[in-house]
């Protein structure tokens, strides 16, 4: 039998387990000014003692406090900021619901409804602070179908689905699955919605003369400007109310929020979709739901991302998973369609001084405050304005770092990249290039690790094989075809120091190597298996040829 020598020293999984930095450490040290131990106590808190153990009833009282004050960091951590970047988010939010609502081919009203009960929902059950998710143009182009052909009862129904199932995919803690995305994807995917954003602003500019082009220009001087004089209101708000008062003084015929589409003031009810659940009708929108599902998941689950980034925090993805679900259930039942995270109103709220749940709050609140009472100012609200704010959302959501990178980046990566733009731009799916990018970045990973060299050398009686790369399901063949073993010495060293034995294809290519071998009479021995792959070939076995 092929016999297995000691595997190379590796450090102990307990010392693995540690971030670089700590390595070598010989103890953890607290920092006693630091308020809480490693159990979540409070050190100045009387029976606190250095051993850690204290009575269990106040272990419950620390923790409750201290949910109480991560509560009040998510929600109240400079009011004023989060009140106002929501206002400004409200605002654009607007024409945003009211043009993918007339995409789907539903009234207006559905997109807007929408906005309000799903950001509001979310603010209390999204894993993302300061993140937007309302009504989407990426959703919206995946209903089109089902309302034209089976009208709007079966949208409401298939959104409820919809929530459904993003729910249960929360519950299975799936969230953590957007990992597998790698940043070329991401950055290919954030480039292509900056471009998609920037592109459907220009439907605005037809037909419109000089005066539009003229307030477009003062929105963006006041955005970028105002910055340099103060930050202590949102540019973008100021800009809005600068030239819709310039535009209501004096009068200016130009294109406003009104000439795109009607706002009535009424508040959502609940609604029960007139739809009988059986297995025709549930086979009917099932297909809408799954896709609308993953999208939205998709879409939200990197947003979230790039606000991470952007905040430089992180957020609870399973948790967003399922606060998406919940908001697109309650949505479906309050006559709305299903929405998503909005990348553009997320940067809008981030660049605004948006970063707790109190501004996605404010948004949907200030959103049905302006349905309600101010739909009569809001329509007077001139598109140059937020064409304007939607430009600046578009000039800061493009990575224009990754152009200069493209030149040093590996040639796959950069290709990734392009091809995630390029299908995205193509067909105004942001699921299909992000889909796109992540197969071909798996395939060229796949390349990569799949390299394998085997050099063979002679040590006095014995030849020794040394094994560099990745052994798998995809190297076994080369691996198999570096050996000699009709011309070998009786004595064959395989060392996988420099390799990694995965699965069971490994193991099998191995152990049909050492049968070979065992046939023409000579002796195989193992080195240099680290620990995870010498449990495998223990495990598997590798056969009864081997010697």
């Amino acid at each position: 039998m092929a016999s297995l020598s000691s595997p190379k020293h590796s450090l102990p999984f307990f010392v693995q387990a540690l971030p670089p930095h700590r390595r070598g450490q010989k103890s953890l040290q607290f920092d006693r000014n630091f308020p809480y131990n490693a159990y979540g106590r409070n050190a100045s808190e009387p029976g606190f003692s250095e051993t850690g153990k204290s009575p269990k009833s106040s272990c419950r009282r620390s923790g409750k406090e201290l949910k109480a004050a991560s509560w009040k960091n998510e929600w109240f951590t400079d009011p004023k900021s989060n009140l106002l970047s929501g206002i400004t988010v409200a605002l654009a939010l607007i024409p945003e619901a009211i043009a993918f609502s007339i995409i789907a081919g539903v009234h207006p009203m559905v997109g807007l409804y929408t906005s309000f009960i799903i950001a509001v929902v979310i603010s209390f059950f999204g894993g993302r602070p300061a993140m937007i998710s309302a009504a989407t143009g990426a959703m919206a182009l995946l209903m089109v179908n089902l309302v034209r052909d089976h009208g709007l009862e079966y949208l409401f129904a298939a959104t409820v689905l919809c929530g459904i199932i993003q729910t249960a995919i929360g519950y299975m803690r799936l969230g953590h699955l957007i990992r597998f995305v790698p940043h070329p994807v991401m950055n290919g995917f954030v480039n292509a919605l900056a471009i998609l954003i920037f592109t459907a602003q220009l439907v605005h500019f037809r037909g419109q003369g000089w005066l539009m082009y003229a307030l477009l220009a003062l929105t963006l001087a006041i955005i970028y400007g105002l910055p340099r004089l103060t930050k202590a209101f949102p540019s973008a708000l100021a800009a809005i109310i600068v030239v819709s008062a310039v535009t209501m003084g004096f009068k200016l015929d130009v294109l406003t929020v009104g000439d795109i589409g009607s706002i009535t003031s009424a508040l959502p009810s609940f609604h029960l979709p007139n739809f009988v659940p059986n297995v025709d009708n549930l086979m009917i929108i099932l297909p809408y739901s799954v896709s609308l599902a993953l999208v939205g998941l998709l879409e939200s689950l990197l947003t979230s991302n790039i606000v991470d980034e952007m905040t430089d925090t992180t957020s609870s993805k399973n948790r967003e998973v399922k606060g998406q679900g919940i908001a697109n259930i309650v949505a479906g039942f309050f006559g709305g369609m299903a929405g998503c995270a909005m990348i553009g109103q997320s940067v809008i709220n981030v660049k605004s001084g948006g970063r707790t749940r109190l501004s996605t709050f404010t948004a949907g609140i200030f959103l049905l405050v302006l349905i309600m009472a101010l739909s009569r100012v809001v329509m007077e609200i001139p598109m140059a304005a937020l064409v304007g704010v939607m430009f600046m959302v578009s000039f800061g959501t493009f990575n224009w770092r990754s152009l200069t990178e493209l030149k040093r980046i590996p040639i796959g990566d950069s290709i990734v990249m392009v091809v995630t733009v390029i299908i995205v731009v193509m067909t105004h799916n942001l699921s299909y290039g992000v889909m796109a990018g992540v197969v071909i970045s798996a395939l060229i990973f796949a390349r990569r690790i799949s390299a394998m060299k085997v050099e063979g050398r002679m040590e006095g009686g014995r030849k020794r094989y040394s094994v560099e790369g990745q052994l798998f399901f995809a190297t076994t063949t080369a691996f198999g075809q570096q050996f000699d073993h009709a011309d070998d010495p009786d004595e064959v060293v395989i060392d996988f120091g420099q390799s990694h034995v995965w699965d069971h294809s490994a193991v099998n290519a191995i152990a049909k190597l050492a049968d070979k071998y065992a046939a023409a009479g000579k002796r195989v021995v193992l080195e240099g298996l680290n620990e995870q792959s010498r449990t495998l070939v223990d495990r598997i076995g590798l056969g009864s040829g081997a010697h």
